[in-house]
């Protein structure tokens, strides 16, 4: 049964059901937030929770959270948004167990899959109090919440601000900080990024800081500056690019975004994704470029550059509304945003990137059939060996490995990267999303050695032929298995290792 409805929601849903809707969660926020005092008087609350085919006890779960660590008077509703579910529990059981046991809960039903930007849209139209908050289905509010979230609304209306979001574990349920807190942001790809706590804020872990954009779906909003900046564009499909939208014209449009580190919500992020593309189609790639015609002015060409031929034959549909809403608002321009709010933004992601130390496929030279492959692997699993490609320098993309400028080494169109935590013989090589920071995830190659060195202490990339695996282990020149060739090795850049994007990388 595990297995069986791990497939269908990515977590233990078994162990989901034998914990209480009302369990008890540790308090791991800053010891200063249990003593900050807030104003007597805060705006209510609309609480929106999209939905689709999620699990009975977490659907419900985040419900029971917010109703039961939230000042009562503040909630008025809490709206769960169902986008066209297909669980038969998730209809009239679900109304009738929402009827007897939840009376502030509505159940606002979709005729049609119409995706979560929609979803958000359907349920902040029929939303009737002064704050919006969106949070996902499989959440859980933690100690005194809320409050942080409203108070810098009730001060200035045109702000919005996004909790701390915690992790709670896909298997085991068991919840924990993610980190204690970075500012939004995000690469020329569009890839969700951090940037490091500015001294200000750090000599102030209690205090709101501000972000340049927020990390996803969980924030507050009042309704009135949501609507006066229009709030999500319609024209965006199903999901992607829409945190991106509102926070460039939150910031553009006379509005600020905060994260409030004492206010904490825990998400499970799945172990695995259940659910395929409803349009059958590349909805992601017209969203981000949406977003980009709109708000990005000249900066478009960066996210273009990336991949032209796909933006180029990317229609984006009617913009007009958009573009009505910027020019109504005199909201300022993109050049602005990337100065005054996302200023050091371009130090840890240009716009330009350097290019890569090397890239193509990697060929072992003790047995030059088989090359380095990610055998359709993704996120935490491992990697191995496969007949090599007949191209080594433009390789099938399960091949095609980059030696990027971070110093890590990573399959080149995507954001993971190969990660090495172990420090045994044969320690194993997994794929984790791709950090920057090195560490774990720090490799270089010696051209004259031929060989791939992976982190700090003297390891580099070794293989077994007969069972095709590939591992870490200590550096020996004598060792044919640790010799290795790049489908393409820049030596220039290789050359200038210790200065080569030195700034940006400090």
């Amino acid at each position: 049964m595990k297995d069986k409805l791990f497939k269908k929601n990515g977590f233990n849903a078994v162990l989901s059901d034998k914990i209480s809707l009302n369990r008890s969660l540790p308090d791991i926020r800053h010891r200063g937030c249990r003593k900050k005092q807030y104003l007597n008087e805060l705006p209510t609350v609309s609480v929106i929770v999209p939905f689709y085919n999620e699990h009975w006890s977490t659907l419900l779960r985040t419900a029971s959270s917010v109703l039961l660590r939230s000042p009562t008077e503040l909630i008025a509703e809490i709206i769960l948004v169902d986008d066209c579910s297909t669980k038969d529990f998730l209809k009239q059981q679900l109304d009738d167990y929402v009827a007897e046991n939840m009376p502030r809960v509505k159940i606002v039903r979709l005729p049609e899959r119409s995706g979560l930007i929609t979803a958000r849209l359907a349920g902040a139209k029929i939303a009737t109090a002064d704050v919006l908050i969106f949070l996902d289905s499989h959440t859980e509010a933690n100690v005194n919440w809320l409050p942080p979230l409203l108070e810098p609304i009730a001060m200035d209306y045109r702000t919005c601000v996004c909790p701390f979001i915690d992790v709670i574990d896909w298997d085991t349920f068991e919840y924990r900080a993610q980190d204690e807190g970075a500012r939004g942001a995000f690469d020329w790809k569009f890839f969700y990024k951090r940037l490091p706590l500015l001294p200000k804020d750090l000599q102030n872990p209690t205090e709101p800081f501000e972000s340049p954009v927020m990390a996803g779906g969980l924030f507050a909003i009042s309704a009135k500056f949501f609507w006066e900046i229009g709030g999500y564009d319609e024209g965006l499909d199903i999901w992607g690019g829409e945190q991106y939208e509102l926070s460039f014209k939150i910031w553009q449009c006379g509005g600020k975004m905060y994260d409030a580190p004492c206010s904490r919500v825990g998400h499970i992020y799945r172990g695995y994704a259940p659910f395929g593309n409803p349009r059958k189609k590349d909805f992601l790639t017209r969203n981000y470029k949406r977003v980009a015609e709109v708000w990005m002015d000249e900066y478009k060409e960066y996210l273009y550059m990336r991949d032209r031929k796909k933006y180029e034959n990317t229609e984006v549909g009617d913009i007009s509304r958009q573009l009505a809403i910027r020019e109504r608002l005199q909201c300022k321009p993109f050049k602005w945003f990337m100065t005054h709010v996302a200023y050091d933004l371009v130090e840890k992601y240009p716009p330009i990137e350097p290019p890569d130390f090397a890239n193509g496929a990697i060929q072992s030279i003790a047995n030059p059939a088989l090359c380095v492959d990610t055998l359709n692997h993704g996120e935490k699993q491992t990697i191995g060996l496969y007949s090599c490609a007949k191209d080594k320098t433009q390789p099938q993309p399960n091949q095609f490995f980059q030696l990027s400028w971070h110093r890590d080494l990573r399959i080149k169109f995507g954001e993971l990267c190969w990660d090495v935590s172990e420090s045994v013989p044969n320690a194993k090589i997994l794929l984790y999303h791709c950090h920057g920071g090195q560490g774990n995830q720090l490799w270089r190659y010696d051209p004259e050695m031929q060989m791939l060195k992976q982190g700090k202490n003297n390891r580099c990339l070794d293989m077994d032929p007969n069972n095709r695996e590939i591992f870490v282990n200590p550096c020996d020149l004598a060792n044919p298995l640790q010799k290795w060739h790049w489908g393409f090795v820049n030596m220039t850049s290789i050359a200038q290792w210790d200065s080569y994007g030195a700034k940006i990388i400090d």
